[in-house]
Protein backbone atom coordinates (compact mmCIF):
# COMPACT_ATOMS: atom_id res chain seq x y z
CA UNK A 1 0.00 0.00 0.00
CA UNK A 2 1.12 3.52 -1.21
CA UNK A 3 2.28 5.86 1.91
CA UNK A 4 0.18 8.62 0.20
CA UNK A 5 -3.11 6.52 0.59
CA UNK A 6 -2.04 6.06 4.18
CA UNK A 7 -1.09 9.99 5.13
CA UNK A 8 -4.50 11.31 2.88
CA UNK A 9 -6.26 9.07 4.70
CA UNK A 10 -5.57 9.70 7.88
CA UNK A 11 -5.63 13.50 6.87
CA UNK A 12 -9.52 12.86 6.28
CA UNK A 13 -9.95 11.33 9.48
CA UNK A 14 -7.24 14.24 11.89
CA UNK A 15 -9.91 16.49 9.69
CA UNK A 16 -13.21 15.63 10.72
CA UNK A 17 -11.80 14.29 14.50
CA UNK A 18 -11.13 17.97 15.13
CA UNK A 19 -14.36 19.16 13.37
CA UNK A 20 -16.05 16.55 16.23
CA UNK A 21 -13.73 18.02 18.60
CA UNK A 22 -14.90 22.05 18.08
CA UNK A 23 -18.52 20.57 17.34
CA UNK A 24 -18.65 18.94 21.14
CA UNK A 25 -17.83 22.41 22.37
CA UNK A 26 -21.03 24.24 20.70
CA UNK A 27 -23.31 20.52 21.75
CA UNK A 28 -24.81 21.02 25.05
CA UNK A 29 -28.96 20.87 24.09
CA UNK A 30 -31.45 18.70 22.75
CA UNK A 31 -31.52 21.43 19.92
CA UNK A 32 -27.80 21.60 19.19
CA UNK A 33 -27.48 17.83 19.18
CA UNK A 34 -30.36 16.96 17.01
CA UNK A 35 -30.32 20.33 14.42
CA UNK A 36 -27.24 22.15 15.28
CA UNK A 37 -29.65 25.20 17.23
CA UNK A 38 -31.01 25.75 13.50
CA UNK A 39 -28.20 28.23 12.68
CA UNK A 40 -26.62 26.77 9.60
CA UNK A 41 -27.21 29.05 6.48
CA UNK A 42 -28.77 27.92 2.93
CA UNK A 43 -25.80 27.39 1.25
CA UNK A 44 -24.06 25.84 4.39
CA UNK A 45 -27.28 23.34 4.47
CA UNK A 46 -27.01 23.10 1.21
CA UNK A 47 -23.65 21.61 0.61
CA UNK A 48 -24.54 19.37 4.05
CA UNK A 49 -27.84 18.13 2.18
CA UNK A 50 -25.77 16.90 -1.09
CA UNK A 51 -23.11 15.68 1.52
CA UNK A 52 -25.60 13.59 3.03
CA UNK A 53 -27.50 12.54 -0.33
CA UNK A 54 -24.27 11.92 -2.29
CA UNK A 55 -23.80 8.35 -0.43
CA UNK A 56 -21.61 5.29 -1.15
CA UNK A 57 -23.81 3.79 -3.78
CA UNK A 58 -24.02 6.97 -5.48
CA UNK A 59 -19.90 7.55 -6.10
CA UNK A 60 -18.94 3.86 -5.79
CA UNK A 61 -22.68 1.77 -6.63
CA UNK A 62 -23.55 3.94 -9.71
CA UNK A 63 -19.96 4.27 -10.94
CA UNK A 64 -19.54 0.31 -10.98
CA UNK A 65 -23.24 -0.03 -12.10
CA UNK A 66 -22.79 2.18 -15.55
CA UNK A 67 -19.35 0.59 -16.29
CA UNK A 68 -20.55 -2.99 -15.59
CA UNK A 69 -24.55 -2.07 -17.21
CA UNK A 70 -24.36 0.94 -19.55
CA UNK A 71 -27.16 2.90 -19.86
CA UNK A 72 -29.38 0.54 -16.80
CA UNK A 73 -26.71 1.59 -14.58
CA UNK A 74 -26.89 5.29 -15.37
CA UNK A 75 -30.81 4.90 -14.31
CA UNK A 76 -30.05 5.17 -10.87
CA UNK A 77 -28.21 9.18 -11.41
CA UNK A 78 -31.33 9.72 -13.44
CA UNK A 79 -33.89 8.27 -10.56
CA UNK A 80 -31.73 10.19 -8.34
CA UNK A 81 -31.64 13.86 -9.67
CA UNK A 82 -35.09 13.71 -10.82
CA UNK A 83 -36.17 13.07 -7.00
CA UNK A 84 -35.01 16.49 -5.53
CA UNK A 85 -37.32 17.98 -7.63
CA UNK A 86 -40.09 16.33 -5.85
CA UNK A 87 -38.27 17.68 -2.38
CA UNK A 88 -37.89 20.43 -3.61
CA UNK A 89 -41.53 21.51 -4.91
CA UNK A 90 -43.47 19.24 -2.55
CA UNK A 91 -41.89 19.21 1.10
CA UNK A 92 -39.08 21.37 1.98
CA UNK A 93 -40.90 24.38 2.87
CA UNK A 94 -44.01 22.82 4.54
CA UNK A 95 -41.69 20.00 6.66
CA UNK A 96 -39.41 23.25 7.66
CA UNK A 97 -42.72 25.22 8.60
CA UNK A 98 -44.18 22.32 10.53
CA UNK A 99 -41.16 20.23 12.55
CA UNK A 100 -39.03 20.74 15.34
CA UNK A 101 -36.51 17.40 15.23
CA UNK A 102 -37.97 14.85 13.46
CA UNK A 103 -40.49 13.14 10.94
CA UNK A 104 -42.54 12.59 13.75
CA UNK A 105 -42.31 16.39 15.00
CA UNK A 106 -44.20 17.51 11.35
CA UNK A 107 -46.50 14.68 11.53
CA UNK A 108 -47.33 14.88 14.93
CA UNK A 109 -48.39 18.75 14.71
CA UNK A 110 -51.25 17.50 13.44
CA UNK A 111 -52.36 14.69 15.16
CA UNK A 112 -51.13 14.95 18.89
CA UNK A 113 -51.20 10.85 18.82
CA UNK A 114 -48.53 8.75 20.47
CA UNK A 115 -49.50 5.89 18.18
CA UNK A 116 -48.59 8.01 15.34
CA UNK A 117 -45.19 9.25 16.45
CA UNK A 118 -44.27 5.85 17.57
CA UNK A 119 -45.37 4.37 13.54
CA UNK A 120 -43.59 7.16 11.77
CA UNK A 121 -40.25 6.70 14.41
CA UNK A 122 -40.18 2.59 13.64
CA UNK A 123 -40.45 3.66 10.69
CA UNK A 124 -37.46 6.29 10.48
CA UNK A 125 -35.28 3.68 12.59
CA UNK A 126 -35.95 0.89 9.97
CA UNK A 127 -35.36 3.11 6.61
CA UNK A 128 -32.16 4.26 8.08
CA UNK A 129 -31.03 0.88 9.11
CA UNK A 130 -30.97 -0.96 5.30
CA UNK A 131 -29.58 3.03 4.04
CA UNK A 132 -26.65 2.39 6.83
CA UNK A 133 -25.62 -1.31 5.93
CA UNK A 134 -25.50 -0.52 2.24
CA UNK A 135 -23.09 2.47 3.41
CA UNK A 136 -20.84 0.37 5.63
CA UNK A 137 -20.99 -2.50 3.34
CA UNK A 138 -19.58 0.19 0.72
CA UNK A 139 -17.11 1.19 3.29
CA UNK A 140 -15.97 -2.22 4.46
CA UNK A 141 -14.88 -3.14 0.99
CA UNK A 142 -13.06 -0.06 -0.28
CA UNK A 143 -11.09 -0.20 2.92
CA UNK A 144 -10.18 -3.91 2.81
CA UNK A 145 -9.17 -3.23 -0.50
CA UNK A 146 -7.15 -0.25 0.42
CA UNK A 147 -5.12 -1.78 3.56
CA UNK A 148 -5.74 -5.41 2.54
CA UNK A 149 -7.68 -5.73 5.92
CA UNK A 150 -10.30 -8.49 6.76
CA UNK A 151 -14.19 -7.37 6.07
CA UNK A 152 -15.43 -7.32 9.18
CA UNK A 153 -12.41 -5.31 10.59
CA UNK A 154 -12.94 -2.59 7.93
CA UNK A 155 -16.41 -2.55 8.92
CA UNK A 156 -15.53 -1.86 12.30
CA UNK A 157 -13.07 0.94 12.11
CA UNK A 158 -15.87 2.80 10.07
CA UNK A 159 -18.82 2.18 12.49
CA UNK A 160 -16.33 3.72 15.46
CA UNK A 161 -15.34 6.68 13.64
CA UNK A 162 -19.03 7.41 13.06
CA UNK A 163 -20.33 6.89 16.40
CA UNK A 164 -17.68 9.08 17.55
CA UNK A 165 -18.59 11.89 15.37
CA UNK A 166 -22.29 11.52 16.47
CA UNK A 167 -21.74 10.44 19.82
CA UNK A 168 -19.64 14.00 20.72
CA UNK A 169 -20.68 16.35 18.02
CA UNK A 170 -23.98 15.80 17.41
CA UNK A 171 -25.32 18.10 13.94
CA UNK A 172 -22.93 20.40 13.72
CA UNK A 173 -20.16 17.61 13.53
CA UNK A 174 -22.30 15.63 11.41
CA UNK A 175 -23.43 18.85 9.25
CA UNK A 176 -19.44 20.03 8.71
CA UNK A 177 -18.41 16.56 8.20
CA UNK A 178 -20.90 16.46 5.01
CA UNK A 179 -20.15 19.71 3.94
CA UNK A 180 -16.01 19.14 3.95
CA UNK A 181 -17.12 15.34 2.09
CA UNK A 182 -19.32 17.35 -0.10
CA UNK A 183 -16.37 19.98 -1.71
CA UNK A 184 -13.81 16.61 -1.74
CA UNK A 185 -16.41 14.92 -3.59
CA UNK A 186 -17.05 17.57 -6.23
CA UNK A 187 -13.54 18.96 -6.28
CA UNK A 188 -12.82 14.63 -7.37
CA UNK A 189 -15.42 13.67 -9.61
CA UNK A 190 -14.42 17.09 -11.85
CA UNK A 191 -10.67 15.91 -11.75
CA UNK A 192 -11.45 12.51 -13.16
CA UNK A 193 -14.30 13.56 -15.46
CA UNK A 194 -11.57 15.91 -17.02
CA UNK A 195 -8.83 13.25 -17.21
CA UNK A 196 -11.62 10.71 -18.68
CA UNK A 197 -12.96 13.55 -21.41
CA UNK A 198 -9.22 13.99 -22.11
CA UNK A 199 -8.45 10.38 -23.01
CA UNK A 200 -11.63 11.30 -25.63
CA UNK A 201 -9.91 14.13 -26.90
CA UNK A 202 -12.68 16.11 -24.82
CA UNK A 203 -14.76 14.79 -27.87
CA UNK A 204 -18.22 13.42 -25.94
CA UNK A 205 -19.39 11.78 -29.16
CA UNK A 206 -16.59 10.57 -29.92
CA UNK A 207 -16.55 8.62 -26.56
CA UNK A 208 -20.10 7.40 -27.23
CA UNK A 209 -18.73 5.99 -30.00
CA UNK A 210 -15.96 4.35 -28.66
CA UNK A 211 -18.03 3.00 -26.26
CA UNK A 212 -20.30 0.95 -28.36
CA UNK A 213 -16.44 -1.60 -28.55
CA UNK A 214 -14.91 -0.60 -25.61
CA UNK A 215 -17.07 -3.38 -23.62
CA UNK A 216 -18.23 -7.16 -24.36
CA UNK A 217 -21.95 -5.86 -24.58
CA UNK A 218 -21.12 -4.32 -28.16
CA UNK A 219 -23.41 -1.67 -29.34
CA UNK A 220 -25.72 -3.09 -26.47
CA UNK A 221 -23.75 -1.43 -24.08
CA UNK A 222 -25.75 2.38 -24.45
CA UNK A 223 -29.25 0.56 -24.81
CA UNK A 224 -31.54 -0.32 -21.99
CA UNK A 225 -32.06 -3.94 -21.37
CA UNK A 226 -28.99 -5.10 -20.05
CA UNK A 227 -29.36 -5.32 -16.53
CA UNK A 228 -33.53 -4.73 -16.29
CA UNK A 229 -35.22 -6.70 -19.15
CA UNK A 230 -37.85 -6.17 -17.29
CA UNK A 231 -40.21 -2.85 -18.10
CA UNK A 232 -42.30 -3.06 -14.77
CA UNK A 233 -39.21 -4.05 -12.58
CA UNK A 234 -37.42 -0.89 -14.12
CA UNK A 235 -40.74 1.43 -13.46
CA UNK A 236 -40.83 -0.08 -9.70
CA UNK A 237 -37.30 0.75 -9.70
CA UNK A 238 -37.50 4.41 -10.69
CA UNK A 239 -40.57 4.85 -8.82
CA UNK A 240 -38.27 4.13 -5.66
CA UNK A 241 -35.83 6.74 -6.27
CA UNK A 242 -38.27 9.45 -7.54
CA UNK A 243 -40.69 9.93 -4.47
CA UNK A 244 -38.53 7.73 -2.02
CA UNK A 245 -36.25 10.69 -1.37
CA UNK A 246 -39.06 12.66 0.36
CA UNK A 247 -39.41 10.50 2.50
CA UNK A 248 -35.79 9.82 3.53
CA UNK A 249 -35.68 10.90 7.12
CA UNK A 250 -31.62 11.74 7.61
CA UNK A 251 -32.46 13.84 4.27
CA UNK A 252 -35.65 15.99 5.92
CA UNK A 253 -34.04 16.05 9.28
CA UNK A 254 -31.54 18.53 7.71
CA UNK A 255 -34.34 20.93 6.97
CA UNK A 256 -34.67 21.75 10.59
CA UNK A 257 -31.12 22.76 10.83
CA UNK A 258 -31.66 26.25 9.25
CA UNK A 259 -34.20 28.94 10.90
CA UNK A 260 -36.71 29.78 8.41
CA UNK A 261 -38.38 28.02 5.11
CA UNK A 262 -36.81 30.48 3.26
CA UNK A 263 -33.34 29.10 4.13
CA UNK A 264 -34.84 25.58 3.44
CA UNK A 265 -35.96 26.92 0.31
CA UNK A 266 -32.17 28.29 -0.74
CA UNK A 267 -30.91 24.96 0.83
CA UNK A 268 -32.60 22.92 -1.41
CA UNK A 269 -31.91 25.06 -4.47
CA UNK A 270 -27.90 24.94 -3.76
CA UNK A 271 -28.11 21.21 -3.17
CA UNK A 272 -29.84 20.51 -6.33
CA UNK A 273 -27.14 22.00 -8.50
CA UNK A 274 -24.36 20.16 -6.74
CA UNK A 275 -26.53 17.01 -6.81
CA UNK A 276 -27.61 17.74 -10.30
CA UNK A 277 -23.79 18.30 -11.32
CA UNK A 278 -22.50 15.06 -9.77
CA UNK A 279 -25.08 12.41 -11.35
CA UNK A 280 -24.22 13.67 -14.93
CA UNK A 281 -20.59 13.13 -14.16
CA UNK A 282 -21.18 9.47 -12.91
CA UNK A 283 -21.76 9.21 -16.79
CA UNK A 284 -17.93 10.05 -17.59
CA UNK A 285 -16.83 7.64 -14.65
CA UNK A 286 -18.59 4.96 -15.54
CA UNK A 287 -17.83 5.04 -19.06
CA UNK A 288 -14.04 5.52 -17.96
CA UNK A 289 -13.94 2.67 -15.59
CA UNK A 290 -15.43 0.47 -18.58
CA UNK A 291 -12.82 1.93 -21.09
CA UNK A 292 -9.61 2.22 -18.98
CA UNK A 293 -10.15 -0.54 -16.38
CA UNK A 294 -12.28 -3.19 -17.95
CA UNK A 295 -15.16 -5.30 -16.86
CA UNK A 296 -13.08 -8.37 -15.74
CA UNK A 297 -10.75 -6.31 -13.50
CA UNK A 298 -13.49 -4.70 -11.53
CA UNK A 299 -15.45 -7.99 -10.81
CA UNK A 300 -12.21 -9.41 -9.82
CA UNK A 301 -11.90 -6.22 -7.04
CA UNK A 302 -15.34 -6.69 -6.25
CA UNK A 303 -17.82 -8.53 -7.59
CA UNK A 304 -20.67 -6.04 -7.37
CA UNK A 305 -18.30 -3.79 -8.94
CA UNK A 306 -18.14 -0.74 -5.89
CA UNK A 307 -14.55 -0.69 -6.43
CA UNK A 308 -14.99 0.69 -10.25
CA UNK A 309 -14.35 4.71 -9.08
CA UNK A 310 -11.42 3.93 -7.25
CA UNK A 311 -9.95 1.32 -9.91
CA UNK A 312 -10.22 4.09 -12.67
CA UNK A 313 -8.16 6.67 -10.86
CA UNK A 314 -5.56 4.61 -10.53
CA UNK A 315 -5.67 4.17 -14.25
CA UNK A 316 -5.98 7.37 -15.22
CA UNK A 317 -4.23 9.12 -12.21
CA UNK A 318 -1.52 6.67 -10.94
CA UNK A 319 -1.22 6.60 -7.40
CA UNK A 320 -1.48 9.69 -6.19
CA UNK A 321 -5.02 10.12 -7.74
CA UNK A 322 -6.16 6.28 -6.79
CA UNK A 323 -5.31 7.44 -2.96
CA UNK A 324 -7.23 11.21 -3.38
CA UNK A 325 -10.29 9.48 -4.61
CA UNK A 326 -9.73 6.71 -2.07
CA UNK A 327 -9.61 8.59 0.80
CA UNK A 328 -12.73 11.05 -0.48
CA UNK A 329 -14.71 7.96 -1.34
CA UNK A 330 -13.69 7.16 2.90
CA UNK A 331 -15.10 10.82 3.62
CA UNK A 332 -17.95 10.65 1.79
CA UNK A 333 -19.14 7.07 3.66
CA UNK A 334 -17.93 8.61 6.96
CA UNK A 335 -20.22 11.55 6.08
CA UNK A 336 -23.70 10.00 5.45
CA UNK A 337 -23.19 6.84 8.24
CA UNK A 338 -22.91 9.80 10.41
CA UNK A 339 -26.44 11.57 9.21
CA UNK A 340 -28.04 8.54 8.97
CA UNK A 341 -27.19 7.71 12.87
CA UNK A 342 -28.17 11.16 14.13
CA UNK A 343 -31.55 10.15 12.29
CA UNK A 344 -31.96 6.73 13.94
CA UNK A 345 -30.80 7.99 17.24
CA UNK A 346 -33.46 11.10 17.08
CA UNK A 347 -36.18 8.65 16.34
CA UNK A 348 -34.98 6.56 19.45
CA UNK A 349 -34.56 8.83 21.82
CA UNK A 350 -36.92 12.02 21.33
CA UNK A 351 -39.93 10.07 19.48
CA UNK A 352 -39.92 6.90 21.82
CA UNK A 353 -38.24 7.98 24.67
CA UNK A 354 -38.46 11.79 25.20
CA UNK A 355 -42.42 12.28 23.79
CA UNK A 356 -44.01 8.19 23.98
CA UNK A 357 -42.30 7.13 27.60
CA UNK A 358 -41.35 10.79 28.94
CA UNK A 359 -44.54 12.34 27.41
CA UNK A 360 -42.56 15.07 27.08
CA UNK A 361 -41.58 15.79 29.95
CA UNK A 362 -37.36 14.65 30.22
CA UNK A 363 -35.14 17.14 31.28
CA UNK A 364 -32.38 19.03 29.10
CA UNK A 365 -29.68 16.63 30.03
CA UNK A 366 -32.02 13.71 30.02
CA UNK A 367 -32.92 14.40 26.52
CA UNK A 368 -29.09 14.74 25.52
CA UNK A 369 -28.00 11.63 27.16
CA UNK A 370 -31.04 9.25 25.82
CA UNK A 371 -29.93 11.12 22.23
CA UNK A 372 -26.07 9.91 22.66
CA UNK A 373 -27.07 5.91 24.10
CA UNK A 374 -29.27 5.85 21.03
CA UNK A 375 -26.83 7.10 18.26
CA UNK A 376 -24.18 4.07 19.77
CA UNK A 377 -27.76 1.51 19.85
CA UNK A 378 -28.38 2.40 16.37
CA UNK A 379 -24.66 2.12 15.22
CA UNK A 380 -24.22 -1.23 16.79
CA UNK A 381 -27.28 -2.66 15.24
CA UNK A 382 -25.91 -1.39 11.62
CA UNK A 383 -22.90 -3.08 12.41
CA UNK A 384 -23.81 -6.34 13.13
CA UNK A 385 -25.82 -6.53 10.28
CA UNK A 386 -23.46 -4.95 7.98
CA UNK A 387 -21.41 -8.17 8.95
CA UNK A 388 -23.75 -10.60 6.80
CA UNK A 389 -24.33 -8.16 3.78
CA UNK A 390 -20.76 -7.98 1.90
CA UNK A 391 -21.89 -9.51 -1.42
CA UNK A 392 -25.11 -7.35 -2.02
CA UNK A 393 -24.02 -4.63 -4.50
CA UNK A 394 -24.74 -1.10 -2.35
CA UNK A 395 -26.74 0.85 -4.58
CA UNK A 396 -29.31 -2.39 -4.41
CA UNK A 397 -29.41 -1.91 -0.93
CA UNK A 398 -29.87 1.91 -0.85
CA UNK A 399 -33.03 1.76 -3.45
CA UNK A 400 -34.42 -0.80 -1.07
CA UNK A 401 -34.35 2.04 1.78
CA UNK A 402 -35.61 4.81 -0.84
CA UNK A 403 -38.94 2.36 -1.52
CA UNK A 404 -39.33 1.87 2.23
CA UNK A 405 -39.34 5.59 2.23
CA UNK A 406 -41.49 6.11 -0.42
CA UNK A 407 -44.43 3.69 1.01
CA UNK A 408 -44.26 4.34 4.32
CA UNK A 409 -43.29 8.23 4.42
CA UNK A 410 -44.27 10.45 1.47
CA UNK A 411 -47.65 9.23 2.09
CA UNK A 412 -48.01 10.54 5.17
CA UNK A 413 -46.19 13.55 4.32
CA UNK A 414 -48.63 14.40 1.49
CA UNK A 415 -51.73 13.67 3.61
CA UNK A 416 -50.65 15.84 6.45
CA UNK A 417 -50.12 18.92 4.32
CA UNK A 418 -52.36 18.50 1.84
CA UNK A 419 -55.54 16.84 2.37
CA UNK A 420 -58.15 18.25 5.20
CA UNK A 421 -60.09 14.91 5.73
CA UNK A 422 -56.78 13.35 6.93
CA UNK A 423 -56.75 11.78 10.17
CA UNK A 424 -54.78 9.43 12.90
CA UNK A 425 -56.32 6.76 11.76
CA UNK A 426 -55.16 7.30 8.24
CA UNK A 427 -51.70 8.62 9.07
CA UNK A 428 -50.96 5.14 11.00
CA UNK A 429 -52.54 3.01 8.35
CA UNK A 430 -50.37 4.66 5.80
CA UNK A 431 -47.41 4.16 7.34
CA UNK A 432 -47.87 0.60 8.67
CA UNK A 433 -49.41 -0.43 5.29
CA UNK A 434 -46.41 1.25 3.45
CA UNK A 435 -43.68 -0.03 5.32
CA UNK A 436 -45.46 -3.83 6.03
CA UNK A 437 -45.81 -4.32 2.71
CA UNK A 438 -42.65 -2.79 1.35
CA UNK A 439 -40.56 -5.19 3.95
CA UNK A 440 -43.14 -8.45 3.31
CA UNK A 441 -42.35 -7.89 -0.69
CA UNK A 442 -38.79 -7.50 -0.67
CA UNK A 443 -38.85 -10.69 1.85
CA UNK A 444 -39.60 -12.79 -1.13
CA UNK A 445 -38.48 -10.85 -4.29
CA UNK A 446 -35.59 -12.17 -6.34
CA UNK A 447 -33.07 -9.76 -4.12
CA UNK A 448 -33.47 -12.45 -1.59
CA UNK A 449 -34.57 -15.86 -3.29
CA UNK A 450 -32.80 -17.06 -6.42
CA UNK A 451 -32.75 -20.14 -7.74
CA UNK A 452 -29.32 -20.28 -8.40
CA UNK A 453 -26.71 -20.53 -5.59
CA UNK A 454 -24.75 -17.69 -4.19
CA UNK A 455 -26.93 -15.41 -6.08
CA UNK A 456 -29.16 -14.23 -3.52
CA UNK A 457 -29.54 -14.25 0.40
CA UNK A 458 -31.46 -17.76 0.47
CA UNK A 459 -31.29 -20.04 -2.62
CA UNK A 460 -35.15 -20.87 -3.97
CA UNK A 461 -38.12 -19.31 -6.45
CA UNK A 462 -38.75 -15.77 -5.44
CA UNK A 463 -42.82 -15.37 -4.79
CA UNK A 464 -42.76 -12.10 -6.15
CA UNK A 465 -41.46 -11.29 -9.24
CA UNK A 466 -39.98 -7.54 -8.95
CA UNK A 467 -36.70 -6.74 -7.46
CA UNK A 468 -38.32 -3.82 -5.94
CA UNK A 469 -41.55 -3.19 -5.08
CA UNK A 470 -42.35 0.19 -4.79
CA UNK A 471 -44.69 -0.27 -7.65
CA UNK A 472 -46.76 -2.20 -5.58
CA UNK A 473 -46.03 -0.74 -2.02
CA UNK A 474 -46.33 2.64 -2.94
CA UNK A 475 -49.72 2.65 -4.27
CA UNK A 476 -50.71 0.38 -1.30
CA UNK A 477 -49.10 2.88 1.52
CA UNK A 478 -51.24 5.70 -0.29
CA UNK A 479 -54.61 3.47 -0.15
CA UNK A 480 -53.79 2.47 3.26
CA UNK A 481 -53.54 5.91 4.28
CA UNK A 482 -57.21 7.02 2.16
CA UNK A 483 -59.00 3.81 3.29
CA UNK A 484 -57.83 4.30 6.87
CA UNK A 485 -59.04 8.15 6.71
CA UNK A 486 -62.58 7.16 5.27
CA UNK A 487 -63.18 4.23 7.65
CA UNK A 488 -63.02 6.12 10.18
CA UNK A 489 -65.52 9.18 11.76
CA UNK A 490 -62.55 11.32 13.05
CA UNK A 491 -62.70 14.50 11.37
CA UNK A 492 -60.58 17.72 12.67
CA UNK A 493 -61.02 20.61 9.86
CA UNK A 494 -60.14 23.49 12.33
CA UNK A 495 -56.94 21.50 12.86
CA UNK A 496 -55.95 21.02 9.17
CA UNK A 497 -56.75 25.10 9.02
CA UNK A 498 -54.26 25.51 11.48
CA UNK A 499 -51.50 23.42 9.98
CA UNK A 500 -52.56 24.71 6.43
CA UNK A 501 -51.72 28.21 7.52
CA UNK A 502 -48.55 27.16 9.96
CA UNK A 503 -47.23 24.98 6.64
CA UNK A 504 -47.51 27.62 4.30
CA UNK A 505 -46.31 30.60 5.91
CA UNK A 506 -44.29 29.25 8.70
CA UNK A 507 -46.11 31.15 11.62
CA UNK A 508 -45.45 29.81 14.93
CA UNK A 509 -42.65 27.19 13.44
CA UNK A 510 -39.42 26.60 15.91
CA UNK A 511 -36.92 28.86 15.26
CA UNK A 512 -39.58 30.88 13.03
CA UNK A 513 -38.59 34.08 12.60
CA UNK A 514 -41.80 35.48 12.40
Amino acid sequence: MSPTVIILFLAIVLLTLVITYFAAKQTQTAGDFYTAGGGLTGMQNGLAIAGDYLSAASFLGIAGAIALYGFDGFFYSIGFLIAYLVVMFLVAEPLRNLGKYTLADMINSRFDARKVRGAAAFSTVTISTFYMIAQLVGAGALIQLLFGIDYWLAVLIVGVMMTVYVLFGGMTATSWVQIVKAVLLMAGMVIMSFLVLLRFNFNIGQMFTDMKTATSHGAAYLEPGLQYTDSLGTISLMLALVLGTAGLPHILMRFFTVRDAKTARSSVITATWVIGAFYILTLFLGFGAAAFVGESAILQANPAGNMAAPLLAQAIGGDLLFAFISAVAFATILAVVAGLVLSGASALAHDFYGQIIKKGKASEKEQVVAARTASLIVSVLAIVLALFAQYLNVAFLVSLAFCIAASANLPVILYTVYWKRFNTSGAVTAMLSGLISALVLVSISPSVFSPVEGAALFTGEPIFPLDNPALVSVPIGFLGGYLGTILSKEKDLRRYAEVKVKANTGYKASGSSH
